[in-house]
Protein backbone atom coordinates (compact mmCIF):
# COMPACT_ATOMS: atom_id res chain seq x y z
CA UNK A 1 0.00 0.00 0.00
CA UNK A 2 1.42 3.42 -0.90
CA UNK A 3 2.05 5.84 1.92
CA UNK A 4 -0.56 8.61 1.70
CA UNK A 5 0.24 12.27 1.82
CA UNK A 6 -2.20 13.65 4.36
CA UNK A 7 -3.51 17.15 3.78
CA UNK A 8 -6.19 17.89 6.35
CA UNK A 9 -6.52 14.14 6.51
CA UNK A 10 -10.03 12.63 6.49
CA UNK A 11 -11.10 10.04 8.98
CA UNK A 12 -10.79 6.46 7.76
CA UNK A 13 -8.04 4.20 6.43
CA UNK A 14 -5.83 4.94 3.45
CA UNK A 15 -6.80 3.35 0.15
CA UNK A 16 -5.23 0.12 -1.05
CA UNK A 17 -3.96 1.20 -4.46
CA UNK A 18 -1.91 -0.79 -6.99
CA UNK A 19 1.86 -0.24 -7.20
CA UNK A 20 2.76 2.94 -9.01
CA UNK A 21 0.06 5.08 -7.41
CA UNK A 22 0.77 7.72 -4.79
CA UNK A 23 -2.16 8.70 -2.60
CA UNK A 24 -3.05 12.23 -1.49
CA UNK A 25 -6.05 12.41 0.85
CA UNK A 26 -8.16 15.52 1.42
CA UNK A 27 -10.91 16.23 3.89
CA UNK A 28 -14.44 16.51 2.54
CA UNK A 29 -14.10 20.26 2.08
CA UNK A 30 -11.34 19.62 -0.45
CA UNK A 31 -11.59 19.68 -4.23
CA UNK A 32 -9.73 16.79 -5.86
CA UNK A 33 -9.84 18.22 -9.38
CA UNK A 34 -8.62 21.68 -8.35
CA UNK A 35 -5.89 20.26 -6.09
CA UNK A 36 -4.59 17.86 -8.74
CA UNK A 37 -4.49 20.57 -11.43
CA UNK A 38 -2.77 23.09 -9.18
CA UNK A 39 -0.09 20.64 -8.05
CA UNK A 40 0.18 18.17 -10.94
CA UNK A 41 3.69 19.16 -11.99
CA UNK A 42 4.95 18.66 -8.46
CA UNK A 43 2.89 15.57 -7.61
CA UNK A 44 3.84 13.61 -10.72
CA UNK A 45 2.32 10.74 -12.66
CA UNK A 46 0.28 8.22 -10.73
CA UNK A 47 -0.73 10.59 -7.94
CA UNK A 48 -4.33 9.96 -6.96
CA UNK A 49 -6.08 12.69 -4.98
CA UNK A 50 -9.02 11.39 -2.95
CA UNK A 51 -11.60 13.40 -1.02
CA UNK A 52 -13.04 11.72 2.06
CA UNK A 53 -16.78 12.27 1.55
CA UNK A 54 -19.58 10.05 2.79
CA UNK A 55 -21.97 10.77 -0.08
CA UNK A 56 -19.56 11.03 -3.00
CA UNK A 57 -16.64 9.20 -4.53
CA UNK A 58 -14.54 12.19 -5.59
CA UNK A 59 -11.00 11.74 -6.90
CA UNK A 60 -8.46 12.84 -9.50
CA UNK A 61 -5.43 11.12 -10.99
CA UNK A 62 -2.36 12.74 -12.55
CA UNK A 63 -1.11 11.37 -15.88
CA UNK A 64 2.07 12.11 -17.83
CA UNK A 65 1.57 10.84 -21.40
CA UNK A 66 4.43 10.30 -23.81
CA UNK A 67 2.50 11.20 -26.96
CA UNK A 68 1.48 14.59 -28.39
CA UNK A 69 -1.29 16.51 -26.68
CA UNK A 70 -3.52 16.27 -29.76
CA UNK A 71 -3.86 12.50 -29.36
CA UNK A 72 -3.06 12.16 -25.65
CA UNK A 73 -6.44 13.70 -24.75
CA UNK A 74 -7.92 10.33 -25.56
CA UNK A 75 -6.75 9.35 -22.08
CA UNK A 76 -10.06 10.89 -20.99
CA UNK A 77 -11.81 7.89 -22.51
CA UNK A 78 -9.53 5.51 -20.64
CA UNK A 79 -10.50 7.19 -17.37
CA UNK A 80 -14.20 7.00 -18.17
CA UNK A 81 -14.01 3.37 -19.25
CA UNK A 82 -12.04 2.40 -16.15
CA UNK A 83 -14.63 4.04 -13.93
CA UNK A 84 -17.52 2.28 -15.66
CA UNK A 85 -15.69 -1.06 -15.48
CA UNK A 86 -15.15 -0.51 -11.75
CA UNK A 87 -18.85 0.16 -11.29
CA UNK A 88 -19.82 -2.84 -13.38
CA UNK A 89 -18.01 -5.42 -11.25
CA UNK A 90 -19.87 -4.18 -8.17
CA UNK A 91 -23.26 -3.71 -9.85
CA UNK A 92 -26.28 -5.96 -9.34
CA UNK A 93 -26.82 -8.44 -12.20
CA UNK A 94 -28.17 -6.92 -15.41
CA UNK A 95 -27.87 -3.37 -14.04
CA UNK A 96 -27.14 -1.16 -17.09
CA UNK A 97 -24.22 1.26 -16.83
CA UNK A 98 -24.06 3.69 -19.75
CA UNK A 99 -22.32 6.85 -20.90
CA UNK A 100 -23.97 9.98 -22.16
CA UNK A 101 -21.20 11.15 -24.44
CA UNK A 102 -18.71 12.25 -23.52
CA UNK A 103 -18.56 12.64 -19.74
CA UNK A 104 -21.77 11.53 -17.99
CA UNK A 105 -22.36 8.15 -16.31
CA UNK A 106 -25.85 6.77 -15.83
CA UNK A 107 -26.90 3.67 -13.90
CA UNK A 108 -30.24 2.30 -15.05
CA UNK A 109 -30.79 5.69 -16.72
CA UNK A 110 -30.21 7.59 -13.46
CA UNK A 111 -27.41 10.15 -13.37
CA UNK A 112 -24.79 9.15 -10.80
CA UNK A 113 -21.88 11.33 -11.90
CA UNK A 114 -19.21 11.73 -14.53
CA UNK A 115 -15.68 12.67 -15.45
CA UNK A 116 -13.63 15.82 -16.03
CA UNK A 117 -10.29 16.43 -17.74
CA UNK A 118 -7.54 19.02 -17.75
CA UNK A 119 -4.03 19.37 -19.12
CA UNK A 120 -1.00 21.65 -19.04
CA UNK A 121 -0.85 24.34 -21.71
CA UNK A 122 1.50 23.54 -24.53
CA UNK A 123 1.84 22.81 -28.26
CA UNK A 124 -0.57 20.27 -29.71
CA UNK A 125 2.31 18.37 -31.35
CA UNK A 126 4.26 17.84 -28.10
CA UNK A 127 3.50 15.74 -25.00
CA UNK A 128 1.88 17.79 -22.23
CA UNK A 129 3.72 18.10 -18.95
CA UNK A 130 0.69 16.62 -17.19
CA UNK A 131 -2.94 15.65 -17.55
CA UNK A 132 -5.60 15.15 -14.89
CA UNK A 133 -8.62 12.87 -15.06
CA UNK A 134 -11.13 13.50 -12.30
CA UNK A 135 -14.53 12.05 -11.45
CA UNK A 136 -17.34 12.26 -8.94
CA UNK A 137 -19.87 9.47 -8.37
CA UNK A 138 -22.82 9.84 -6.02
CA UNK A 139 -22.75 6.94 -3.56
CA UNK A 140 -25.53 8.02 -1.22
CA UNK A 141 -28.41 10.41 -1.92
CA UNK A 142 -28.47 13.36 0.47
CA UNK A 143 -31.61 14.92 -1.02
CA UNK A 144 -34.45 15.52 1.42
CA UNK A 145 -37.97 14.49 0.48
CA UNK A 146 -39.41 12.04 -2.01
CA UNK A 147 -36.73 10.55 -4.31
CA UNK A 148 -39.41 10.38 -7.00
CA UNK A 149 -39.18 14.14 -7.31
CA UNK A 150 -35.70 13.70 -8.81
CA UNK A 151 -36.22 10.95 -11.42
CA UNK A 152 -33.09 11.77 -13.42
CA UNK A 153 -30.74 11.49 -10.43
CA UNK A 154 -29.51 8.32 -8.77
CA UNK A 155 -27.07 7.09 -6.14
CA UNK A 156 -25.21 3.80 -5.95
CA UNK A 157 -26.83 2.83 -2.66
CA UNK A 158 -30.37 3.06 -4.04
CA UNK A 159 -29.33 1.26 -7.23
CA UNK A 160 -28.30 -1.84 -5.30
CA UNK A 161 -24.56 -1.31 -4.93
CA UNK A 162 -24.69 -2.49 -1.34
CA UNK A 163 -21.55 -1.80 0.66
CA UNK A 164 -19.70 -0.10 -2.20
CA UNK A 165 -18.21 2.94 -0.52
CA UNK A 166 -16.16 5.65 -2.14
CA UNK A 167 -12.85 4.08 -1.15
CA UNK A 168 -13.57 0.66 -2.65
CA UNK A 169 -14.80 2.23 -5.89
CA UNK A 170 -11.65 4.34 -6.27
CA UNK A 171 -9.41 1.35 -5.51
CA UNK A 172 -11.20 -0.60 -8.23
CA UNK A 173 -10.94 2.32 -10.65
CA UNK A 174 -7.16 2.45 -10.19
CA UNK A 175 -6.80 -1.24 -11.03
CA UNK A 176 -9.00 -0.97 -14.12
CA UNK A 177 -7.14 2.13 -15.29
CA UNK A 178 -3.87 0.22 -15.18
CA UNK A 179 -5.40 -2.58 -17.26
CA UNK A 180 -6.61 -0.14 -19.91
CA UNK A 181 -3.36 1.81 -20.05
CA UNK A 182 -1.47 -1.46 -20.53
CA UNK A 183 -3.89 -2.49 -23.29
CA UNK A 184 -3.43 0.89 -25.00
CA UNK A 185 0.35 0.51 -24.92
CA UNK A 186 0.31 -3.10 -26.16
CA UNK A 187 -2.59 -3.13 -28.64
CA UNK A 188 -3.22 0.49 -29.48
CA UNK A 189 -6.01 2.86 -28.55
CA UNK A 190 -8.60 0.64 -30.22
CA UNK A 191 -8.82 -1.48 -27.07
CA UNK A 192 -9.79 1.56 -25.02
CA UNK A 193 -12.20 2.83 -27.66
CA UNK A 194 -13.98 -0.53 -27.79
CA UNK A 195 -14.48 -0.52 -24.02
CA UNK A 196 -15.80 3.04 -23.95
CA UNK A 197 -18.03 2.76 -27.03
CA UNK A 198 -19.65 -0.42 -25.72
CA UNK A 199 -21.31 1.67 -23.01
CA UNK A 200 -22.92 4.25 -25.28
CA UNK A 201 -26.67 3.62 -25.63
CA UNK A 202 -27.24 1.45 -28.72
CA UNK A 203 -28.74 3.18 -31.74
CA UNK A 204 -30.09 1.18 -34.66
CA UNK A 205 -28.27 1.64 -37.93
CA UNK A 206 -25.44 3.61 -36.37
CA UNK A 207 -21.76 2.80 -35.94
CA UNK A 208 -19.41 4.90 -33.84
CA UNK A 209 -15.67 5.33 -33.53
CA UNK A 210 -13.21 7.68 -31.85
CA UNK A 211 -10.90 9.72 -34.05
CA UNK A 212 -7.21 10.24 -33.29
CA UNK A 213 -7.96 13.63 -31.74
CA UNK A 214 -10.75 12.24 -29.53
CA UNK A 215 -13.73 13.37 -31.60
CA UNK A 216 -16.66 10.97 -31.80
CA UNK A 217 -17.35 9.82 -35.37
CA UNK A 218 -20.92 8.73 -36.10
CA UNK A 219 -21.80 6.84 -39.27
CA UNK A 220 -25.34 5.99 -40.30
CA UNK A 221 -26.11 3.07 -42.58
CA UNK A 222 -26.89 4.23 -46.10
CA UNK A 223 -25.30 7.65 -45.69
CA UNK A 224 -21.87 8.60 -46.97
CA UNK A 225 -21.21 11.52 -44.67
CA UNK A 226 -19.72 11.10 -41.21
CA UNK A 227 -20.98 13.18 -38.29
CA UNK A 228 -18.14 14.56 -36.19
CA UNK A 229 -18.83 15.44 -32.55
CA UNK A 230 -15.93 17.50 -31.22
CA UNK A 231 -14.51 16.52 -27.84
CA UNK A 232 -12.23 19.48 -27.08
CA UNK A 233 -14.91 22.19 -26.58
CA UNK A 234 -16.76 19.93 -24.14
CA UNK A 235 -13.65 19.17 -22.11
CA UNK A 236 -12.96 22.90 -21.84
CA UNK A 237 -16.49 23.70 -20.70
CA UNK A 238 -18.47 22.88 -17.56
CA UNK A 239 -19.51 19.20 -17.60
CA UNK A 240 -23.22 18.67 -18.24
CA UNK A 241 -23.50 16.39 -15.18
CA UNK A 242 -21.87 18.77 -12.71
CA UNK A 243 -23.68 21.01 -10.24
CA UNK A 244 -21.21 23.90 -9.76
CA UNK A 245 -22.83 24.83 -6.44
CA UNK A 246 -22.19 21.47 -4.76
CA UNK A 247 -19.24 20.21 -6.77
CA UNK A 248 -21.10 16.94 -7.26
CA UNK A 249 -23.57 15.45 -9.74
CA UNK A 250 -26.85 17.21 -10.46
Amino acid sequence: MPTPTRLNTPYGPALDLPPGFNLVMLREVGDAFAHAKANAAELGAGTLVFVGRFDLAEFAVVLEPDEPLATARRAFYAGMAALADALAIHAPPEKPIEFEWPDTIRVDNGLVGGGRFAWADGPENEPPQWMVFSAAIRTVSMVDGDPGLYPLSAALEEEGFDGLGAGRLVESFARHLMVLVDAWQEKGFGAVAKDYLSRLPPEKGVSRNIDDNGDLLVRRIGKAEVERRKLLPLLLGTPSWLDPKTGGPK
